[in-house]
């Protein structure tokens, strides 16, 4: 049964030497269409241009890499043809190469990804340049405004939560509505670890369960990286000494706990 969240992906090829001459699929078929047939018309009508449109393009492909891709014969017993040069068959077999690993790279991605949701967050991800340790990606779900100040619910990816104190001008600039997306930033040394039990007593806004995959020890800090109930990973930056008092370590549950006003919201326009 086929997943109907699934998604397929597709690319296109293109082989040259530089970005202004390339040879693209249709003219690597019409490569392939003259060494088959060995005439300029048939391979033309096979990949559907006009005559003249096909001699355009091999004469383009002539002068694009300083030699004759294909060659022309006149008269003789054969009664003359068209055939690849040994340039033009090199050619032509690098790019079925390449067109062959293609096609199973994009394969190979299109199994890895399992919905579009997940797909479209990690390219929002990498389509935001900032310094913060921890970014995150989501759906405004709950706007509550106050007389001063405005609270963001956001809705991630995996259902975790996180909340947002901006201005009512930062809302405005945004252009946050119900629906809208939205991506967060919290540095990491903004992050505070509370064990579970603990974690009622602390008043921020934010509390993320999670549980401990990786601690990077310097020589005064550590770099504690979880992943939240919802799959997301979030990082905080903690002395060593707090590491060993809390007892740290792959796979202890943890809460990660910071504030609203921690929290830097934004869009991508």
């Amino acid at each position: 049964m086929t997943n109907k969240n699934s998604i397929k992906i597709s690319g296109s090829l293109s082989l040259g030497k530089d970005t202004q001459n390339m040879l693209s699929d249709k003219r690597i078929s019409l490569l392939e269409q003259i060494a088959e047939s060995g005439s300029i018309s048939q391979a033309a009508k096979h990949v559907g241009l006009s005559y003249k449109g096909a001699w355009d393009a091999v004469e383009a492909m002539n002068a694009m890499f300083g030699e004759p891709l294909v060659m022309t014969m006149t008269g003789g017993k054969g009664g003359g043809g068209t055939q690849l040069s040994s340039a033009g068959v090199r050619i032509v077999d690098a790019y079925k190469v390449l067109r062959r690993e293609q096609k199973r790279f994009l394969e190979a991605a299109c199994t890895g990804i399992e919905d579009f949701e997940n797909i479209y967050q990690l390219i929002r991800r990498l389509s935001v340049k900032t310094s913060a340790r921890n970014q995150f990606f989501g759906k405004v779900t709950a706007i509550k405004q106050g007389p001063v100040n405005v609270e963001i619910e956001l809705t991630l990816t995996g259902g975790d939560k996180i909340y947002s104190v901006i201005t009512h001008d930062g809302l405005q600039d945004l252009g946050l509505s119900i629906g809208s997306d939205a991506w967060a930033l919290v540095k990491a040394s903004w992050v505070i670890l509370a064990l579970p039990e603990a974690a009622g007593m602390l008043s921020a806004r934010n509390k993320l369960s999670a549980k401990v995959v990786r601690i990077t020890q310097g020589g005064v800090n550590a770099e504690v990286t979880m992943q939240c109930a919802g799959s997301n990973t979030i990082s905080a930056t903690l002395t060593n000494e707090s590491v060993a008092a809390m007892q740290l370590q792959e796979g202890s549950p943890v809460c990660a706990v910071f504030k609203a006003s921690s929290v830097i919201l934004g869009v991508t326009e």
